[in-house]
This record gives C-alpha cells, structure tokens and sequence, in this order.
C-alpha cells in the first residue's frame, strides 16, 4: 500500500470497507468529526485508537501512520517491508518488532543465536557469499539486535 499520510491511509481504508465516517466512528467509539478530522489531517487518533483501527482494517499501526519507521525484525534483522511479514500475537494482533517467521503464535521459533545462524547461513550463503562469510557476518549482527539483546541480560 503506497500511502504517504495517516489522513490518507484511513480514508483510503474507510472507504475501500464501503464505510460512512459515522460506521467507522461507531466502531472505534468515536464521534464522525473525529473521523473528519483524521481524513483532513486536522488530527492523529490516539494510541488506543490506533490499535483498535489496526484490529478493524487488518492492518499495522506503523501503514495506518504512513509507514514512517523503517521496521526490522529484532530476531533476524530482516526489513519488514508490508504487514504481511509481520508477527502477530495470539489475538491477532501485529508484533511490530519481529517477523513472521521469527515469531509466531506468541513464541519464538529460534532458541539460540547460534540456531538462527545456522539456519540463515544455510539459505544465504551462496558461490558469492560462502557460508564462512556469512556466519562471520550474522555473527557480528545479530547480537546488536532487541531480542538476542535482551536473552543475553536474562
């Protein structure tokens, strides 16, 4: 989805639901002139309305923003370029730190770095980066990232 502003990520959204202002209002409990607002750029919905917008429209809190922050995995530091490589948490909602294949139904796939390392260099390296240089490089990488980050402090 190409949307450069939040006004435009919920009108778009709104009216590609076949939604009124006052449908969408309802439904996140707020009034129609808030809904105007958002649509004229007058106003960003709080927090709490953002999640409830992600929820409704399926989509992240970081598209209905405009996709302002450049997403990455904090298990794999892969970009997370659409909603559809990111995690989701059991309730469906989206896990903006991590992807899909790192995180999934709230657990994470890989138990050690070293799992993660061995699996990443086996399907990336190649004639052009052999395994030696690629575990050299994810070996320096990953460790700087949230999740390894945080299990070598616990």
């Amino acid at each position: 989805m190409d949307l450069s502003s939040t006004q435009e990520v919920i009108y778009r959204l709104r009216t590609a639901a076949e939604m009124s202002q006052q449908a969408l209002a309802d439904r996140v409990f707020v009034t129609r002139q808030a809904v105007s607002r958002w649509e004229t750029g007058e106003t960003v919905p709080n927090t709490e309305t953002l999640r409830l917008l992600s929820k409704l429209f399926d989509v992240s809190v970081n598209t209905l923003l405009g996709a302002p922050r450049k997403l990455v995995c904090q298990c794999c530091g892969m970009p997370l370029t659409d909603d559809g490589q990111i995690s989701r948490e059991p309730d469906g909602t989206f896990n903006e730190s991590y992807c899909k294949w790192c995180y999934a139904d709230g657990a994470f796939v890989y138990r050690s770095v070293e799992e993660l390392t061995e699996f990443l260099v086996a399907h990336l390296s190649n004639e052009h980066w052999p395994p030696e240089a690629a575990r050299a490089f994810f070996a320096a990488q990953l460790p700087q990232l949230a999740h390894w980050k945080q299990e070598k402090n616990t």
